[in-house]
C-alpha cells in the first residue's frame, strides 16, 4: 500500500518574483517610473534638514557616447552617493559636463574638413553656435545612457560649462585673478599642437613611442679665451629634432664635464677635430662609424688621445652656426652657455640652444640676454621671411622635413656640418585629442605664477594637498610631486570655442587694465549672452574713448580652468541651493590628478587659499581580460552599451562594484558571465526570502529572546555585517562593500543557515516557534540585504521591494536598516564556528557513504562526536547538532578521544519531511507531521 500524497500538506515558498531576470527588458521600465515619479526629487525632500554629504562631479566632455571608463566611474559616484544617502544623509547630485575646448571644437572642425570647408571661413558666432549644438546633443546622448546605468541624479537641472551663468562664473574667477595680479603676459615655451594651432596643457598631451632622425651636427668654434687651442675645432651637438637646428642660438656645456679632442685623418692627411664628452666618444664613434670607415679606408686614422678639457674651460667661447654662410640671423655668433641640465647619459655632452623650443634653452638664452625670434609659426612651419626653411611647405612635425634625406640634413650635409643621421626610436608627446606630435614653442600666452607673492600659490596648494584625505593614499605623493614641479599655469588658447580672456592691455605699458565697474559689467553681459558677448562693440562699449588705447585680448581660456571653476558654479552660486562649499570628496580616474583635480586645487587656492575638496578618491583604468589597454583597433574593447542589452544595467554595477577599482582592473566575456553567475545567486537568494515570507505578518514576529540558537546567529552575523559595511561605506570600499554582502548571503545564508531551516519552513506547523522564529529573522534579513544591496543591483533591489510592497514607494528613499548591536554575541559566534567545521568534516565522511550507495540522503546517517575538551563539549551540547548536521541523529559524547563517526539509521523515513525518524506504520509520519496535517485536517 503507497503512502499518501503529503505534498499539499508542505508550507513551500509561494512568490512571482522570477527566477529568470530579464534585466535588459525589466530595467528600463523601472527606470520610466522613477522618472514619472521624480525619484530624485522625493530623495531630496525625504532627507532635507539631515546632516549633508557633498559630492562634486567631475564634468566628463560632451563628445561622444558612454565608454566602459564612464561607466565605471559613474557607478562608483552613484554609489558613494546613494551609501551615503542610506546612511541617513543628504547627499546631491548634480551631474555636469564640459562643453568647451578642442574636445568639441575639433569635431565640429572634422565635419568642416570633410565638406572641404574651411573653418576660418564661417563666422566666428556662428562656429561657436554648431560647438554649443554639438556639445548639448551629446550632453543629451551621454544623460541617457548615463540614466539607463541607474545613475540617480538631478538629470533636469545639470550644470554645462557653457551654460550663460556658468561661463559668467568662469570669467567672474578669471578677473578674480588679475584684479589680485595673479596673471602675466609672457613668452615661454609651451607645447603647441601645429595641427590643432594651439597651446596644450600638460593633461591635453599623452607620450607614444616613434622614431626620430638623431643627428650629429658639428658647429665650427671660431673664439675659446680660456682654451685657445680649441679655436678650429668642432664642437659637435646631437639632437633629434633636426628642425630646431634652423634656430639655434648658442650651445650648452656642463662645467663639470670632462671632454676631449677627438682626431679625424682624412685621406688627404687633413685634420678634423671634433669636442665630445668624455664618457660619450665611445657612442661618438659608433655613430660616425669612425672605426668602420677606417677598415673601409674612407678615413686614415682617428684617436681620442686628447688634450682633455673640463667644461669650465669653455666659458666665453663662441661657435658659428654651419648655415653661416646664410648671413643675418646664422651670421651671428652662437656663444657656449654654462647649464647645469647637462648630462652625460646620451648624445655629446654639448646641447644646442634653441629658446623657442625649450625650457631649459629659454631659461639659459633668457639669463644671458638672448631672446627668442619666433621664426615657427603657429601651424608648424617656418615664417615665409626666414633665411632658411622660410616658405617650406612641410611643417616641423612633417617627418620628410627631418629625414636623413629630407631639406635640413641634406643642407648641413652640403655645409659640412652633418656628421651622422640615422633612426632613434623613443617617446614623444602627441595632442591626446588629434594623436599628432606637438612640440615646444614659444609664444606670447598668458600665464599664473606659481611662485609669486607669499605664500606662493604652490606654497598654498601644497599645505592644501597635505590636509586633503586621499583614497587610496598614494595620490597624496602623485599630485604632490605633479605640483611641487610644475611650471607657470598656462591659461591661454588660440582657438574659438572658449570663454575669452576678458582682458584689455595697454597698448604702451604692457599691462592689463584692472577696473572693478568694467569687470562686474563684463561679468553681467556674460550672463545675459554668454561667451558671444565678448566684440569689439562691447569693448568700445566699455572702454569708451580708450578703446584705441588697449588691445582686447581673443584668446580663450584653458578649459582646465573652465573645469577647475565648476565648484564655484555648482557649490557656491545658489543655483543649487542643496550644496554648500567645499565639497566632501571629488571622485574621478588617476589621471585627473594632472587635470580636474589639480585645476581645481589651482584656482580654489588662489582664490580661496584651500582646496575645493576634503577628500579625493580616484580609481585606475579598466583593461581588458588579458590585462591590455583597450582599443578599437586591437578590437579588445568592452562597450557598457551592449553589456546592457546584454546582461543588464545591474551586471555592469555589481562588477564595477566587486573589482579593486583603485588599481587598474579588468574586464571580459568570461568575467562578465562570473559576475552573471554571482548576480543570480543574489536573486535566487532574494526569491527565496519572498517565497518563503509569503504571508506574513507582524503576528508571527518573535522575540529575540526566545529564538533557537541558529537564529539569534543570523541575528549575530547581521550585526557584526553591520558594522562591517559602515566602514566599508565610509573607507568608499566598494569591493569589500560588496564581497561582505554576497559572502554573507551564499557562505551564511544559502549554503548553511537556509539549508538547515528549509525543514522547519516547509514542514513545522505556522505556530511553531522555530518556524516563526524563522521567518522573523527573514524579515529581518529581507529588510537589511534590499537596502544594502540597493546601492549596487539599483534596478534589482527596486523590484525585490515593488514585489513585496508594491505600494510602499522606492527602496532608495529608505534609510540602514535597524539592526541592534546587541545582537552581537560573540559566544554563540564561536559554538557556530565549530558546529560548521564538524559539518564539514561529517560531510566528507557521509559524501563517501552516499557514493558507496550505503545511504540515499544525508537525512538518513547518523553521526556520533566524540570529544576529551570539557569547554568543546559544553559548547556543541548547547546546540541542536543533528538539526544544524541535516542528520537523523548525532550523540554527543566526552569520552577519551576526538573521534567523529558516521553510520546509517534504524528509523523509517516519513513521508512528508524525509526525516528518518520514529514514524506512525499506519501514515508514515514522524510525530511533528502527524501533528501538524491532523491539524490542517481539523481546521479543513
Amino acid at each position: 500500500m503507497s503512502a499518501p500524497d503529503y505534498r499539499p500538506t508542505v508550507f513551500l515558498p509561494k512568490t512571482d518574483f522570477p527566477m529568470k531576470a530579464g534585466l535588459p527588458e525589466r530595467e528600463p521600465q523601472i527606470l520610466e517610473r522613477w522618472q514619472q515619479a521624480d525619484l530624485y526629487a522625493q530623495l531630496r525632500a525625504a532627507r532635507q534638514g539631515r546632516e549633508k554629504f557633498i559630492y562634486h562631479d567631475g564634468p566628463p566632455y560632451a563628445n561622444g557616447d558612454m565608454h566602459i571608463g564612464h561607466a565605471l566611474n559613474h557607478v562608483l559616484k552613484d554609489a558613494v552617493v546613494r551609501t551615503h544617502s542610506l546612511l541617513g544623509k543628504d547627499v546631491p547630485y548634480v551631474p555636469g559636463w564640459d562643453c568647451h575646448g578642442l574636445p568639441i571644437e575639433w569635431k565640429v572642425e572634422e565635419a568642416y574638413r570633410a565638406k572641404k570647408q574651411n573653418k576660418d571661413e564661417v563666422p566666428a558666432k556662428e562656429f561657436r553656435a554648431e560647438c554649443r549644438a554639438y556639445a548639448q546633443h551629446w550632453v543629451n546622448v551621454q544623460s541617457q545612457q548615463l540614466q539607463r546605468l541607474g545613475i540617480n541624479g538631478d538629470w533636469k537641472k545639470p550644470y554645462l560649462t557653457m551654460d550663460f551663468a556658468s561661463e559668467a562664473t568662469i570669467v567672474s574667477e578669471l578677473l578674480k585673478f588679475a584684479e589680485s595680479g595673479q596673471l602675466y603676459r609672457g613668452a615661454k615655451p609651451v607645447m603647441w599642437s601645429p595641427v590643432e594651432k594651439t597651446a596644450l596643457a600638460d593633461a591635453e598631451v599623452e607620450y607614444h613611442d616613434i622614431t626620430s632622425t638623431q643627428i650629429d651636427v658639428a658647429f665650427e668654434i671660431v673664439e675659446a679665451p680660456n682654451a685657445p687651442e680649441l679655436v678650429g675645432a668642432h664642437a659637435v651637438i646631437w639632437t633629434t629634432t633636426p628642425w630646431t637646428i634652423p634656430v639655434n642660438q648658442g650651445i650648452a656645456y656642463g662645467p663639470e664635464v670632462e671632454y676631449l679632442l677627438v682626431h679625424v685623418t682624412e685621406l688627404d692627411g687633413s685634420i678634423r677635430r671634433y669636442l665630445v664628452a668624455e664618457p660619450l666618444a665611445v657612442e661618438f664613434f659608433g655613430r660616425l662609424q669612425l672605426m668602420e670607415r677606417a677598415q673601409r679606408g674612407e678615413i686614415k686614422r682617428f684617436d681620442s688621445s686628447g688634450p682633455d678639457f673640463k667644461g669650465a674651460n669653455l666659458a666665453g667661447a663662441i661657435a658659428r652656426h654651419p648655415m653661416h654662410h646664410l648671413g643675418g640671423f646664422f651670421a651671428n655668433p652662437r656663444p657656449f652657455l654654462p647649464g647645469d641640465f647637462v648630462t652625460t647619459d646620451q648624445g655629446t655632452g654639448l646641447v644646442h640652444m634653441a629658446p623657442d623650443h625649450g625650457e631649459d634653452d629659454f631659461a639659459l638664452c633668457k639669463a644671458h640676454g638672448i631672446n627668442p625670434v619666433f621664426a615657427v609659426e603657429g601651424d608648424g612651419r617656418y615664417r615665409a621671411d626666414w633665411l632658411w626653411l622660410g616658405g617650406e611647405s612641410k611643417n616641423v612635425i612633417n617627418p620628410t622635413l627631418n629625414a636623413p634625406d629630407g631639406p635640413i640634413c641634406s643642407d648641413l650635409k652640403a655645409a659640412g656640418a652633418l656628421l651622422s643621421a640615422g633612426p632613434f626610436s623613443h617617446s614623444y608627446p602627441h595632442s591626446w585629442r588629434s594623436k599628432k606630435k606637438v612640440i615646444f614653442r614659444c609664444t606670447p600666452q598668458w600665464f599664473v605664477p606659481m611662485d609669486a607673492g607669499s605664500p606662493t600659490l604652490r606654497e598654498k596648494a601644497m599645505a592644501a594637498i597635505a590636509a586633503t584625505q586621499f583614497t587610496p593614499d598614494k595620490g597624496r605623493n602623485r599630485i604632490g610631486s605633479m605640483v611641487e614641479g610644475r611650471p607657470d599655469w598656462v591659461l591661454s588658447r588660440q582657438r574659438a570655442w572658449g570663454v575669452p580672456i576678458t582682458l584689455f592691455v595697454d597698448r604702451k605699458t604692457g599691462d592689463y587694465l584692472v577696473d572693478k565697474s568694467i569687470n562686474q559689467k563684463i561679468v553681467e553681459r556674460f550672463r545675459e549672452q554668454g561667451v558671444d558677448a565678448w566684440t569689439p562693440e562691447f569693448a568700445a562699449e566699455l572702454l569708451g574713448d580708450r578703446v584705441d588705447q588697449y588691445e582686447m585680448i581673443t584668446d580663450i581660456l584653458d578649459v582646465w580652468f573652465d573645469s577647475g571653476c565648476t565648484h564655484v558654479y555648482v557649490l557656491e552660486s545658489g543655483h543649487w541651493p542643496e550644496y554648500r562649499w567645499p565639497a566632501d570628496l571629488y571622485l574621478e580616474g588617476s589621471d585627473q590628478h594632472r587635470g580636474w583635480f589639480q585645476s581645481s586645487l589651482l584656482q580654489s587656492c588662489a582664490t580661496r587659499g584651500r582646496a575645493p575638496y576634503n577628500a579625493i578618491l580616484t580609481h585606475g583604468f579598466t583593461m581588458d581580460a588579458n590585462g591590455r589597454k583597450m582599443s578599437k583597433s586591437e578590437g579588445n574593447t568592452i562597450n557598457p552599451l551592449d553589456v546592457m542589452k546584454t546582461y543588464g544595467a545591474d551586471i555592469l554595477r555589481l562588477w564595477a562594484l566587486s573589482v579593486d577599482f583603485t588599481e587598474d582592473h579588468r574586464i571580459g566575456d568570461e568575467i562578465l558571465k562570473g559576475v552573471a553567475d554571482q548576480y543570480r545567486k543574489l536573486r535566487n537568494t532574494f526569491r527565496y526570502l519572498l517565497g518563503a515570507l509569503d504571508g506574513w505578518s507582524e503576528d508571527e514576529r518573535l522575540p529575540v529572546s526566545e529564538m533557537p540558537a541558529l537564529e539569534r546567529w543570523v541575528l549575530n552575523r547581521l550585526a557584526v555585517l553591520s558594522g562591517e559595511l559602515k566602514a566599508a561605506v565610509l573607507a568608499y570600499d566598494f569591493n569589500r562593500y560588496t564581497s561582505l554582502i554576497t559572502g554573507f548571503v551564499q557562505d551564511d545564508l544559502s549554503a548553511f543557515a537556509m539549508d538547515v531551516r528549509k525543514d522547519s519552513l516547509y514542514c513545522d506547523a505556522p505556530t511553531a516557534t522555530a518556524r516563526r522564529a524563522w521567518r522573523t529573522v527573514l524579515d529581518i534579513t529581507f529588510h537589511a540585504l534590499t537596502r544594502w544591496l540597493a546601492p549596487v543591483l539599483v534596478f534589482t533591489a527596486e523590484e525585490v521591494w515593488g514585489t513585496r510592497y508594491p505600494d510602499a514607494g522606492s527602496v532608495h528613499l529608505l534609510e540602514w536598516p535597524e539592526i541592534d548591536a546587541g545582537w552581537q554575541d560573540e559566544t554563540l559566534a564561536h559554538q557556530f564556528i565549530l558546529a560548521r567545521k564538524l559539518r564539514e568534516e561529517a560531510y566528507l565522511k557521509l559524501e563517501e557513504m552516499r557514493r558507496a550507495k550505503e545511504i540515499g540522503s544525508f537525512l538518513e546517517a547518523v553521526v556520533t562526536i566524540e570529544t576529551t575538551n570539557e569547554d568543546r563539549f559544553v559548547a556543541m551540547q548547547a546546540l541542536d547538532l543533528t538539526e544544524l548536521l541535516l542528520v537523523s541523529r548525532v550523540t554527543l559524547v566526552k569520552g577519551a578521544s576526538e573521534a567523529l563517526t558516521v553510520g546509517k539509521s534504524d528509523d523509517a523515513k516519513c513521508a512528508r519531511c524525509w526525516r528518518f525518524l520514529p514514524v506512525n506504520p499506519e501514515t508514515e509520519l514522524c510525530g511533528r507531521c502527524t501533528d501538524v496535517v491532523g491539524e490542517m485536517v481539523h481546521d479543513a
